[in-house]
């Protein structure tokens, strides 16, 4: 089978490509000419053959989807972006822009890699997934829509104020309604697998990790780990609210609303996706015992 890729050099890419190639499949990447040397040569290592294009580029889609059966999307401007990115013109316009270039080639498969939905927490990042979902379903296409949790690589790391083995770490809200912590890779491998599986074929998959816990259980698991003693900052609803409300930037204001549906929580039934995807998905526990060791060298 051959799979186009698009976002290629964002955190679930990489991973997608090698899961893809391992399985034999050919795989095409849409890849921007200013993207880092060193991802493209990586891509090119694993074997993947390189479509320069962008979301915002209607006919660079048209090529990348020439003569592919299926087409795998994580590409956003959340946590990577260029001059002209946005959550209005990769989110929205240019996913919503690739599904009609993908309709159009006659693909017949297409992984769509979305993220939770909370009816009572909306923002544009919000808008633009749930649009991309109607498309997809109206489409024609073979569809495999995934709505993954937080990822924990993301969620439960410095980056975001998580930082464990310094013994200080933030959380949104009071920290203790639970959420059902992901990988990134256990999510790249959904994807992969998804793309040819019809038991995957025109469904949602609401994505999460083996065990639901709250940002407050996870600090006493990295303390009962060997972290030691960890101080929590918990920052207030009223405050993420009041952020997402006076934001004029829409990448701010969907921060702000990510941030918002953290602190409601985000547990998942997950009986459907196992059955789905029974492969064993990587831990919480498995997470922190990563993180102290690379902390420590």
């Amino acid at each position: 089978m051959k799979i186009l890729l698009v976002g290629a050099t964002g955190l679930l890419g990489p991973e997608i490509c090698k899961q893809l190639k391992a399985t034999g499949n050919e795989v095409r990447a849409l890849i921007r000419p200013t993207s880092d040397p060193a991802k493209r040569e990586s891509l090119s290592q694993l074997g993947v053959e390189l479509i320069d294009g962008d979301l915002k580029d209607a006919a660079s889609l048209a090529r990348a989807c020439a003569g592919v059966q299926g087409v795998i999307s994580t590409a956003s401007s959340t946590l990577s972006r260029q001059a002209g990115d946005s959550i209005e013109t990769v989110d929205g316009r240019g996913q919503l822009a690739l599904v009609d270039a993908a309709r159009q080639a006659g693909v017949a498969r297409f992984v769509f890699v979305s993220f939770r939905d909370n009816p009572r927490i909306q923002f544009p990042l919000t808008a633009a997934k749930r649009a991309v979902e109607r498309a997809l379903r109206a489409s024609g296409m073979g569809y495999t829509i995934i709505q993954a949790s937080y990822f924990m690589e993301v969620w439960l790391t410095p980056a975001l104020g998580f930082d464990a083995a310094q013994g200080k770490v933030r959380v949104y809200g009071d920290g203790s309604r639970s959420i059902s912590w992901i990988s990134y890779r256990d999510v790249a491998r959904a994807a992969a697998t998804a793309v040819a599986d019809d038991a995957a074929l025109n469904i949602v998959v609401e994505l999460g990790g083996p065990q639901p816990l709250s940002p407050r259980e996870v600090v006493r698991m990295f303390e009962a780990a060997g972290a030691g003693e960890i101080a929590i900052e918990s920052v207030p609803e009223t405050a993420l609210e009041a952020q997402m409300n006076d934001a004029t930037d829409s990448l701010q204001k969907s921060f702000a609303g990510l941030m918002l549906q953290y602190a409601a929580g985000d547990a998942i039934d997950t009986t459907a996706s196992r059955r789905l995807f029974p492969f064993q998905m990587t831990s919480v526990r498995d997470f922190i015992t990563a993180q102290l060791s690379a902390a420590r060298g």
